[in-house]
């Protein structure tokens, strides 16, 4: 699982998604890339479940990049606890991605494989995704 090997603080107020990713939108390192085109939090354990989906289908050719870390801790409160009392214990880590962000990058295999394997990890995330590809990729 990613998470940081450390915070300054546990707790992290819950932000704002408006708007676009403004960085990290376009392939820095693959031929293949996984964009969101939807905003949420993505989960360390969304992440990890992508990441073997895709190692998985690829069966261990060619080469993966995640393009986002789980950086920003989300909390909750347990079942059956009144309102106030102050804000819940850390629950996990996420990782905000707006619309726009390349999260999942692959390189070394065909372009079927690829959009196979970037299909099923899609499926594993909370948010609706599509494949794009180098603009001078060629067979």
């Amino acid at each position: 699982m990613l998470y940081p090997k450390r915070t300054k603080f546990r707790k992290q107020q819950k932000g704002k998604m408006k708007g676009n990713a403004k960085r990290g939108t376009t392939l820095a390192f693959g031929s293949f890339g996984l964009k969101a085109l939807e905003g949420s939090w993505i989960t360390n354990r969304q992440i990890e479940a992508a990441r073997i989906a895709v190692t998985r289908f690829m069966r261990r050719e060619g080469k993966v990049w995640i393009r986002i870390f789980p950086d920003k801790p989300f909390t909750s409160k347990p079942l059956e606890v009144r309102m106030g009392k102050g804000k819940g214990d850390p629950e996990g880590w996420c990782a905000t991605v707006r619309p726009g962000r390349i999260m999942f990058e692959v390189e070394g295999v065909n372009y079927e494989t690829a959009e196979e394997a970037l299909r099923l990890a899609a499926q594993k995330l909370p948010v609706k995704a599509k494949m794009v590809v180098r603009r001078d990729y060629t067979e």
